[in-house]
């Protein structure tokens, strides 16, 4: 499948998608899935470099594997290699990495750091996760998703705090006419830009954005149930606070019983069995934990080949 050149040089954030151009991925991401052989050489010659501030398991391995998948390689940079706003600063990362590879996947703390890497280079700039937004992970959960209920725009309900994750799926939910509710402690709101941004996509999809407090009022009739951490990398020093503060947040089978018959539970990894999620729920047939993690790997390479030129 081709729809012409990629729209934008760089993919930051979500809406650097439009509609069109998020469905058209999803079903990349469903035929790169299905007949993988078809790719194996789309991305011959193609260097990617993973520039990550943060440690990580799903989101190196399946972007390693996707580009070596696609026939081309990747260079794995961890922080203490480039010391990258110490030993020198962003701007001068990207104007060297520009002339050697063909595109900067990055994880960093600060999404400003991904903002002037994709302003400082000419190759295309993937966000892997930014405190502001995790938009890989957001394709390869609407993919899962879509496998569990087809096209059918769903409610999902995340229950936690309003972060990276959860601005994600608002903004990808919104885009896709989903009902997507957030329930959350006070205090813990999602950015209310984020928030605006994505009631104005609903609103064009015909999907709806509710921002609450209640999880157990939230979680009634919903399709998909989706928590994340409590306490992100960065966070440490907030733990003990913030378990008190989302006491009663927890996605557990009580919380489960009141959603929709059939319903299935998300969660982007890693878990901290018995905070956020139940370990009863996380073994349950309902979870679809690993489904999403198998699906970073798709959805990622079919962001790669529409990104660098591979469809």
């Amino acid at each position: 499948m081709s729809r012409g050149p990629w729209k934008g040089r760089d993919f930051l954030s979500i809406l650097d998608l439009d509609r069109e151009d998020a469905l058209a991925l999803l079903e990349l991401a469903d035929q790169v899935k299905r007949a993988p052989a078809e790719f194996s050489g789309a991305l011959a010659t193609k260097v990617a470099v993973l520039l990550f501030e943060k440690p990580s398991l799903r989101t190196r391995v399946t972007f390693e594997v996707g580009m070596t998948s696609l026939g081309g390689s990747a260079i794995y940079l961890a922080r203490d290699q480039v010391g990258m706003g110490e030993r020198e600063p962003a701007c001068d990362v990207a104007r060297n990495l520009d002339r050697w590879v063909h595109a900067i996947v990055a994880r960093t703390y600060s999404h400003a750091t991904i903002e002037e890497l994709a302003r400082e280079a000419e190759i295309p700039t993937i966000n892997a996760l930014s405190d502001r937004e995790h938009p890989c992970e957001a394709l390869a959960d609407f993919q899962t998703i879509r496998e569990c209920f087809g096209e059918e725009a769903v409610t999902l309900t995340y229950v936690g705090d309003g972060n990276n994750v959860c601005h994600s799926l608002l903004l990808l939910g919104g885009m896709l006419g989903y009902e997507v509710r957030v329930a959350c402690p006070l205090g813990y709101e999602p950015a209310e830009d984020i928030t605006r941004e994505a009631e104005r996509l609903a609103a064009e999809s015909g999907g709806r954005i509710v921002v609450g407090h209640d999880p157990r009022e939230l979680a009634r009739g919903a399709r998909v149930l989706y928590t994340d951490v409590w306490t992100s990398m960065g966070q440490e020093e907030e733990t003990q606070r913030r378990r008190a503060d989302f006491s009663g947040f927890q996605v557990n089978q009580g919380l489960l019983s009141l959603a929709a018959k059939g319903a299935r539970v998300m969660h982007c990894l890693p878990a901290h069995r018995g905070e956020e999620i139940s370990a009863e729920v996380m073994e349950s047939p309902a979870a679809v934990l690993y489904d999403q993690a198998e699906n970073r790997l798709h959805s990622q390479k079919a962001l790669l080949l529409r990104i660098l030129g591979g469809v």
